[in-house]
This record gives C-alpha cells, sequence and structure tokens, in this order.
C-alpha cells in the first residue's frame, strides 16, 4: 500500500494543493471568506445545481441503455463479438470535445437531424444527455458485463427450479452479486458526468454550464484563480462525500462469488425474448454510438483523402511536427501510462481486498477515485506549478504526460479488480498455504487465475483512458509531442474548413488506432467469450 499511497501523494495530492494554496493564499495571508462569497453568487448556485442534476439523469440513463449489453456480451455467443465489444468501447477513448462536435454534426443547425426532419437539439440539455450516454456506454458493458460474465448461471436456474419467476430470480440472485460492479459502473459514470467539460461547452452554449467548465473558464478567460480554486475546493468536497458514502453502501453488499469460466456461460441466442434482446441491443448501438461514428467519418471524407495528406505537413505555428506524429506520441505515452496504472492499481487493490485490512487502508479506497471527479484543468496546472523545482523538476520531461495519464487509469484498475479479488474465498489460499504454497505461489496459483481477466479489462480500460485524456494533458503535453486529443483540440480551435477536416481526420485515426488496440486484447485471450 506505500507505493500507491506515495504515487498519489505526490503526483495528485501535492499538485491539487499547490493550485489551490496558488488562489486562496494572497500576500502569506489565507482568504477563507472566499469561499462563502464565491459560493453565494446566484450564477455559482445554478452552476452547481446543473452540475448535479444532470450528472444523476446522466447516470440513470446510461445504466439503462447498457445494462441490457452488459448481459448480452456477458451470457451470449454470436458471431463478431470480439469486433462488437471494441466498437463499443471506441466512443469512450475519444476526446470529449470530438464527442461534442460529432454531436453538434447530428442535432445542430444543418446537421443529420435538421436535414432529415428539421430538428435541432444543440443547446439543449438532451443533447448533452445523448452525448453522455455515448460516452460512458463502454463503461457500464465492460464493468459490469466482466463480473457477470463469470457469475454462475446455475444459481439462477435452481431459483427458477423452487417457483421463482425468471425476473424474480434474476432481482433476487443475479442482481445482488452483480451489486458491486454496477455501483461501481454508476459510480464511475456520475463522475465523468459530473466533471463534463468538452460535451457540455460545444453542445451547452452559453446556457448551460457545468463545475468543469466554469474552472476553466475562470482560470483560461477570466484569469481569475480565487474563483477557479474555491470550485475546485466544492468539486472534491462533492466527489469526496459521494465516494465515502459508495465506499460503505458496496462494502455492506460485498460477499464471496460462485465465479466459473464464461465459456461455459455464454451460448446462442433461444427464444423469443432472448433474440427480441439482442436485436435491441445491436439497434441501441448502431443508433447511440456506430451513427456519431459514421458522421466523424463522413467528415474526415468531405474533402476526398486530402485531410489526411494534410496531416503530413508541419505548419510551424500551433504545430512544431507533422499532425501525423501524435499518433505515435499517443501510443508510446498509453504504454507507459497502462504500466504505471496497472501497477498502481493492482497493488493498491490487492490491499484493500485483504480481509484484515485496516479502516485506513480501507478509506483509501474512496481516495483512489478522486481523480475522476477533481478538476482535470486544475491536475494539469498543479502539475505545471507543483513539479518544476528539485527534486521533482519535470516540467521539460516527457513522464509528464503519462503520470497525469496512469492518475486517470488506475481508478478503473482498482475498481474492475477490487470486486473479483473480494469474491475469491479466503480458504482457498489458506488450503493452498497449509500444503506448503508461498504467499507468492499462493497468489500465482490461486489469485492470478481467478482476477487475470479482470486485470486485462482494467489494463484495456487504462490504455483506452489514456489515449483519449485531454484536460489535464492539453497543458503539459510540449508543443513537439502533442497527444492526439491535443492535436485535434488545437485543430478545432483554429478556423477553416481545412483545419476542421484535419480535426475529423486526426478524430477518425484515434478511433481505428483504439479500435485495433482492443482487437489485439481480445486475441491475446485464451478464450473467446468472456471480457477483454
Amino acid at each position: 500500500m506505500l507505493v500507491p499511497v506515495a504515487f498519489f501523494a505526490v503526483f495528485f495530492a501535492w499538485p491539487v494543493a499547490a493550485i489551490v494554496t496558488r488562489g486562496l493564499r494572497v500576500d502569506g495571508v489565507w482568504r477563507f471568506g472566499r469561499i462563502a462569497d464565491v459560493v453565494g453568487q446566484s450564477d455559482i448556485r445554478h452552476v452547481l445545481w446543473f452540475t448535479t442534476w444532470q450528472a444523476l439523469v446522466s447516470t440513470a440513463l446510461t445504466l439503462l441503455a447498457a445494462l441490457p449489453a452488459a448481459y448480452v456480451f456477458a451470457r451470449l455467443d454470436f458471431p463478431g463479438k470480439q469486433v462488437l465489444r471494441a466498437v463499443v468501447t471506441v466512443p469512450f477513448v475519444l476526446p470529449t470535445v470530438v464527442v461534442g462536435t460529432a454531436f453538434l454534426a447530428l442535432v445542430g443547425r444543418g446537421g443529420l437531424l435538421d436535414e432529415l426532419w428539421g430538428v435541432r437539439l444543440d443547446t439543449t440539455v438532451w443533447a448533452i444527455l445523448l452525448a453522455h450516454v455515448f460516452f460512458n456506454y463502454a463503461v457500464v458493458v465492460r464493468t459490469v458485463g466482466g463480473l457477470w460474465a463469470q457469475l454462475d448461471p446455475r444459481q439462477e436456474e435452481a431459483a427458477r427450479m423452487l417457483g421463482v419467476s425468471p425476473l424474480g430470480a434474476w432481482r433476487k440472485v443475479t442482481l445482488p452479486a452483480l451489486a458491486p460492479a454496477v455501483a461501481a459502473a454508476a459510480l464511475m459514470v456520475f463522475l465523468f458526468t459530473f466533471t463534463s467539460f468538452g460535451v457540455v461547452q460545444i453542445l451547452g452554449g452559453p446556457m448551460f454550464s457545468t463545475l468543469e467548465v466554469e474552472i476553466y473558464r475562470q482560470t483560461s478567460e477570466i484569469f481569475d484563480l480565487s474563483t477557479a480554486a474555491v470550485l475546485t475546493l466544492v468539486q472534491f468536497a462533492a466527489v469526496g462525500a459521494i465516494l465515502a458514502v459508495h465506499a460503505w453502501t458496496v462494502r455492506r453488499r460485498e460477499s464471496a462469488l460462485r465465479l466459473v469460466d464464461p465459456a461455459v456461460t455464454a451460448r446462442r441466442p433461444r427464444g423469443a425474448g432472448q433474440w427480441a434482446l439482442f436485436g435491441g441491443v445491436l439497434a441501441t448501438i448502431a443508433v447511440l454510438l456506430v451513427l456519431p461514428l459514421a458522421v466523424l467519418v463522413r467528415r474526415s471524407l468531405d474533402g476526398g483523402f486530402g485531410y489526411y495528406r494534410a496531416l503530413g505537413d508541419a505548419d510551424g505555428g500551433t504545430f512544431l511536427v507533422a499532425p501525423i506524429e501524435s499518433v505515435v506520441n499517443s501510443l508510446q505515452y498509453a504504454v507507459v501510462a497502462t504500466a504505471v496504472a496497472v501497477v498502481i492499481g493492482a497493488l493498491a487493490a490487492a490491499a484493500l481486498a485483504r480481509r484484515d485490512a485496516g479502516r485506513l487502508v480501507r478509506g483509501f479506497d474512496a481516495l483512489l477515485m478522486l481523480p475522476l471527479g477533481v478538476s482535470a484543468v486544475t491536475v494539469g496546472f498543479g502539475f505545471l506549478i507543483a513539479l518544476d523545482r528539485p527534486p521533482l523538476d519535470l516540467r521539460q520531461s516527457w513522464i509528464l504526460v503519462p503520470l497525469a495519464q496512469a492518475l486517470v487509469g488506475v481508478p478503473f484498475v482498482v475498481r474492475t479488480m477490487l470486486p473479483v479479488l473480494r469474491a475469491v474465498d479466503e480458504r482457498l489460499r489458506e488450503a493452498a498455504a497449509v500444503l506448503g504454497a508461498s504467499p507468492w505461489r499462493v497468489w500465482r496459483e490461486v489469485d492470478l487465475p481467478l482476477v487475470r481477466r479482470a486485470l486485462l479489462i482494467a489494463a484495456g480500460f487504462a490504455f483506452a483512458v489514456s489515449l483519449g485524456e485531454f484536460g489535464a494533458t492539453v497543458f503539459i503535453a510540449r508543443p513537439d509531442n502533442p497527444t492526439l486529443p491535443v492535436a485535434v483540440a488545437r485543430l478545432l480551435s483554429r478556423p477553416g474548413d481545412l483545419n476542421y477536416g484535419q480535426a475529423m481526420a486526426l478524430s477518425t485515426i484515434l478511433m481505428v488506432v483504439c479500435a485495433v488496440a482492443l482487437l489485439v486484447l481480445e486475441r491475446l485471450r485464451t478464450d473467446r467469450t468472456g471480457e477483454f
């Protein structure tokens, strides 16, 4: 546990504390009265209210749309399952600015809905909610589906043999077993929508603003670091309270699960009900996920392949190198960030899963999720302020980018591995130890086979998050080594059809790179039915 604690203390707590101190401490005097002044403003209260309720509604809609897909991927076997799983995950790694732009092309002026039916949803909350479901759909499918695929279906079948209806058996047997995974997925979706930035900024217009958007506006447009620091503290407190409640409720519901090989649980669809559910999930994926991506590809080809060819030219201004080089940069950064996130997250999950873990260790469970709820803008600025002098002068180092990306990847590793680690029967470890196995061999022979799939899921999530991370990276990526999301944002910020077309071309490349990477991970698996 010492390694994860040290990592978060140096690369999360210190940068955030540095930016808050810079905003609230003036001439050596703390200005805590500024907190009441900022929170008392009517426009800030409106931002707080909108941030909260849109996150709750977005989370509910995402669960409603994605839980049927989690069942389909966990329990049904069908041709093209691996490809479809990769397609579902692609939207999650797209930069939020690209997601907002893709939905603007669908629901905005001159968009697909406007052309076909004269309907416009831009600058409405519905556009924001739909974009959030699009972005977070994979979180529920991967997190819940990964555990669902390993639950023994015979327990539910036994309940049905005793006269319980199919719905009753699912509600009384399967749902309680899935509760930790559902809660973890809901928490991640809520945190992502609570801190939504690019989607709200593009689709919300001047009418809607989240805390993240307001922090960015106060920092980069108004240059009011004091107000930004207060809003960061408010966001930090709100997220901390949510995580504390979540950790308490999930801990009470967790119990030992009977896990089996997913190869014995997935079957071809049978009966009208399963076929109808399968068809409904495919239709949802086609309309909600594939259609925006298809619009993205079509926009990148509006000028033929000219936009793609232009990516090989450096303009010497915004880009010191050709934009296409950001592809290689992103892949290199993502590999390093994934390795860091898996090591830190796996160590933390192993410590938290111990039955004899103390209260202080269990409290660290909630703290690990804070990077998902604290403003990425704050973290990025904090890196520049805190890590610019010895002994950690990393401001000019390439490692700064993957470290920032790993901060967001670690919570996914922990939340994905923890339910499975806690579900391992302690008696299996004790039996192996009695037979003379060392602690290392116990972990290798008992724990690893059961958590291998969860570890691969976690690595896949960390890699995907690293590819699409934008909020913190935009402040620390060097001009001669931009990442894909940073390059897309720079192109979108510049006027002209050529820049917009290049942004769509780079976004399409990011989408393809992610899909290929996910398919490679699928092929590395020893079976074809479980998650990752």
